[in-house]
């Protein structure tokens, strides 16, 4: 489960850092995030990751949980929270975008994901992932990891750093010791300097 928590650390980190930008009194939100690269991989790494879960998880889990209604119950929920945060991204995109709807619109959009989503990824450590490590097969995690993966494809010199921007010394020796070793190479010679030499979010606070 060492890149799931990974994956959640990363995007609650980047939760804490809308809530910096969009925090009153600073510069306008739609104009950082509008051409942030940040916002962008904060998103694209939240649709990889949950229709990887919603295509390669919660299907063959559901299959060999078919008698047990309260764990059919648990992945359904987890499903409802996804579709549940969709919307909410889409409305903060269109509010980046709109010159008339003022920057406390924004605030309050992303008050709404920081919500939904900070509870989900709770919810799901709490009771879904020891589901998942108690149900799922070593072929079935595999190909979750293979349809991630896939999803990534050439922007994992990208979305590699970002993962890993801040973890612990163990959990990075924990993800880079699975990748192959000019993936591990390519990380540290190019791709993790380039990302820290990078400002993702057009100066804002981090």
């Amino acid at each position: 489960m060492t890149m799931m928590y990974a994956m959640h650390d990363a995007l609650r980190r980047e939760l804490e850092t809308l809530a910096r930008i969009t925090a009153p009194g600073g510069e306008d939100p739609r104009r950082v995030l509008a051409t942030a690269a940040g916002w962008q991989l904060f998103t694209n790494a939240l649709d990889i990751h949950h229709t990887a879960e919603d295509k390669a998880l919660w299907p063959p889990m559901a299959q060999a949980l078919a008698d047990r209604p309260d764990d059919l119950a648990l992945l359904a929920a987890m499903e409802d929270e996804h579709a549940a945060i969709d919307p909410l991204l889409n409305a903060i995109d269109a509010a980046i975008d709109d010159p008339e709807g003022g920057p406390g619109r924004l605030g309050e959009l992303t008050d709404a994901l920081a919500t939904a989503l900070r509870d989900h990824l709770d919810h799901e450590e709490k009771e879904a992932l020891p589901l998942i490590d108690a149900t799922v097969t070593d072929a079935q995690m595999r190909h979750f990891g293979e349809l991630h993966s896939a999803r990534i494809g050439p922007d994992v010199q990208r979305l590699l750093p970002w993962l890993l921007d801040g973890a612990s010394a163990e959990t990075s020796a924990a993800t880079l010791s699975r990748l192959p070793e000019p993936v591990r190479i390519a990380y540290r010679d190019t791709w993790q300097p380039a990302y820290a030499g990078a400002d993702l979010w057009k100066g804002a606070a981090r």
